[in-house]
């Protein structure tokens, strides 16, 4: 069928997280020299005139050899056409399923402008439906924040909590799990008010409704939900008046109990460029931090994220993508992507080979920035000891305990083997390197300072 063709296409063009929630959900129907494709309702349809129309066109008309002219998106109340209320995209507009779809060819330009306003405007409400905490992966790295925000979710604006602020670099699942708690919130209570926007769609609105003289409206709209979550809230700096809306919003909705998540690249108090009442503000409830992902939990991203796709990924494989990415998790799923296009270039199944050829660019900047060479620089430099007594015989704490700690990072970082680290360590048994590793791992769990080093060697190395 000409649209299962489109799909397999459209898959290999768009983004996973696109493809599956605007572009599979349609229903297709051909007649003479047109593709119809039926949305569940008038926003659905105007996504994809705004962003993919012009791409499906193109593939439709040239997979069936010039036969199809046309592609037309309409709104249809079919069965298949409509999703279930946990599959549907969550908006805090209401009137969005009941706006009507008109011919735009014949409205004013002023009109135009008006409806792209709103349409615009709409977006920065939606909640991805594929961001639950069924697909989260859990690990060492991000076990806290995903039980905390399961917390929240049943505890709902309790002090303790409130604000609750997700900290860390970008790609670990922020964005992810505070918008699994309004994805949850929304499937038990469907009339709750959720709200989430970066800081600088807050920012966008914010000056939109002084330009037109909707102030009130605005400040209405944010201080009367029962859910904000706001991304990336760092990004409010410089941003003057949108910084004092965003302080009386803030204080209005946690004097009405009513949970605030917010996400940042940092701790708050290390938001010096923000105003310092907001900033403790932001201390007043929990902050807790999202790390890189360790090994183990990067494998089974890659596997659930394949399974997820019908994706047939050896786990040889996943350990392979896992050794070699290791900074976040959106670049862990864009190694996943660039294999499966490769993958089905060649026509062939996923395997280590394919690998090795779909990550050949990834493996070259590795190979010049993360070698055991660099974590052993990196590590002596830090701990202020030699680098000949780092790789040498000398088994003092204060050789030994930075001598441990590079073996693993080697290990996590380089995904070289136990008797390869052993031998840029003075020659060492693969079986020291073991235990290198092992120790590490219980020292990051039981001792605070040596997790702290742990993590600002793996920021440093990882920069």
């Amino acid at each position: 069928m000409l649209w299962t063709d489109c799909l397999n296409r459209l898959r290999q063009e768009l983004s996973d997280n696109v493809f599956a929630m605007w572009i599979r959900p349609l229903v297709a129907d051909e007649t003479d020299d047109t593709l119809k494709l039926y949305a569940p309702n008038p926003y659905w349809t105007r996504y994809i005139q705004e962003h993919h129309l012009e791409l499906i066109t193109i593939l439709a008309e040239q997979l069936s050899e010039g036969r199809i002219r046309k592609v037309e998106i309409l709104v249809d109340s079919r069965p298949g056409a409509i999703l279930s209320a946990a599959e549907q995209p969550a908006t805090t507009t209401a009137a969005l399923e009941s706006t009507p779809v008109v011919n735009t060819s014949t409205k004013s330009k002023k009109d135009k402008e008006s409806e792209l306003v709103a349409t615009k405007s709409a977006k920065k409400k939606l909640l991805n439906p594929l961001f639950t905490f069924a697909l989260f992966v859990e690990g060492r790295s991000n076990q806290m924040a995903a039980e905390t925000c399961r917390k929240v979710l049943t505890q709902l604006g309790e002090s303790q909590h409130n604000p609750l602020f997700l900290y860390g670099p970008t790609g670990l699942g922020k964005t992810h799990l505070m918008q699994a708690v309004g994805n949850a919130l929304l499937q038990a209570k469907p009339n709750a008010r959720v709200m989430y926007m970066t800081a600088e769609s807050f920012v966008q609105d914010f000056v939109s409704s002084l330009q037109k003289g909707k102030v009130e409206e605005f400040k209405k709209n944010c201080r009367s939900l029962d859910l904000l979550l706001v991304d990336d809230i760092h990004l409010l700096a410089g941003k003057e008046a949108s910084l004092v809306e965003f302080f009386y919003t803030f204080n209005a909705l946690l004097d009405e109990s009513k949970q605030i998540i917010l996400t940042s690249d940092r701790y708050p108090k290390e938001l010096t460029e923000l105003d310092p009442r907001l900033v403790s503000r932001f201390s007043w409830g929990l902050s807790v931090g999202v790390e890189p992902p360790d090994i183990e939990t990067r494998i089974e991203i890659l596997l659930k994220k394949a399974e997820s796709n019908g994706i047939d990924l050896p786990r040889n494989c996943a350990l392979f993508i896992a050794q070699q990415v290791v900074a976040n998790v959106r670049e862990l799923e864009g190694a996943l992507n660039k294999v499966v296009a490769i993958s089905r270039f060649k026509g062939s199944a996923i395997d280590l080979d394919v690998v090795r050829e779909s990550l050949k660019d990834v493996l070259a900047i590795r190979a010049r920035t993360i070698s055991t060479e660099n974590i052993q620089r990196v590590v002596s430099e830090y701990f202020r000891i030699p680098l000949k007594e780092l790789v040498g015989p000398k088994r003092t704490r204060i050789y030994a305990r930075p001598r441990q700690l590079a073996m693993g990072l080697a290990r996590e970082l380089t995904g070289d083997s136990f008797p390869e680290i052993g031998m840029a360590f003075g020659g060492r048994d693969h079986s020291t390197v073991m235990h290198a590793c092992e120790k590490v791992q219980s020292l990051c769990n039981e001792d605070p300072i040596f997790n702290e080093d742990y993590k600002n060697l793996m920021r440093l190395l990882q920069s």
